[in-house]
């Protein structure tokens, strides 16, 4: 219990991290910027604004300088990278002293900032989908699974490839292209199947929700790398262990 406490804090000083580095990225403030501020009013902000998910209720969802209004982003990023975390924790049984735990939680918080920033933002950045790529590609080739690594990123990438030159890119965006190269090496063949088709049951009942709330048309967009991302989180964690159970379900 104790552990994973410590890794729930470190998950949410971590979150605090890649929302600075999501805003970093959009404003184009270096990332390697010593100090935070605040995005509205850029005035230099105080460790005491700083501590994760408690500092957003303290100074009541407002800056303390400008007393503009703080986005839910900020706690919402914090505590899913702290779940997220979690989460992965509990697949070892010593987390801290496990290459691939550390390993995972590098994947892990790529995913979050790709997420966010798509979701934000309709974007895909080339700069954190390639170095994910690479690290993805090293970390399968330590694994010995690289093989089937790069023909799940041939499979997913060549996929979206076919969909996005089809539709000359009304049915999904070049960015999805690219993402599926770093998907599919960090869910390989055939658990990639399961990114896949968890990506496009989420995107479905989104969808539906939202047009069933009168809040999106059916001709809509929809920013599928939130989707993607998502999925990618569930089959790197448990994408082996349920394409064992389907296959065993099918008699295979």
């Amino acid at each position: 219990m104790v552990m994973i406490i410590a890794i729930f804090i470190f998950g949410l000083i971590i979150g605090s991290f890649l929302n600075a580095l999501i805003w970093r990225l959009w404003s184009g403030k270096s990332i390697m910027a010593a100090s935070s501020e605040c995005p509205i009013c850029h005035h230099e902000l105080s460790w005491s604004d700083l501590v994760p998910v408690v500092s957003f209720f303290v100074l009541g969802r407002k800056c303390r300088y400008c007393r503009k209004p703080i986005s839910w982003q900020y706690p919402a990023v914090e505590l899913a990278t702290a779940l997220g975390f979690v989460l992965v924790a509990r697949n070892f049984q010593f987390p801290i002293s496990n290459f691939q735990f550390w390993m995972q939680i590098i994947f892990a918080s790529i995913l979050i900032v790709i997420f966010v920033y798509d979701l934000k933002h309709y974007l895909i950045l080339d700069k954190i989908v390639f170095p994910g790529a690479v690290i993805a590609l090293g970390y399968q080739v330590y694994r010995g699974d690289w093989v089937n690594a790069l023909l799940g990123a041939a499979v997913l990438s060549g996929f979206f490839g076919l969909l996005y030159f089809v539709s000359r890119g009304r049915w999904i965006g070049f960015g999805d292209v690219k993402l599926g190269i770093f998907l599919g090496l960090l869910v390989p063949f055939p658990s990639v199947a399961v990114l896949f088709l968890l990506a496009y049951f989420l995107g479905a009942a989104v969808s539906l929700g939202l047009v069933t709330a009168g809040k999106k048309k059916f001709s809509s967009r929809l920013p599928f790398g939130t989707f993607l991302t998502a999925a990618a989180f569930v089959a790197m964690l448990w994408g082996e262990g349920m394409t064992r159970w389907y296959l065993r379900l099918i008699g295979v």
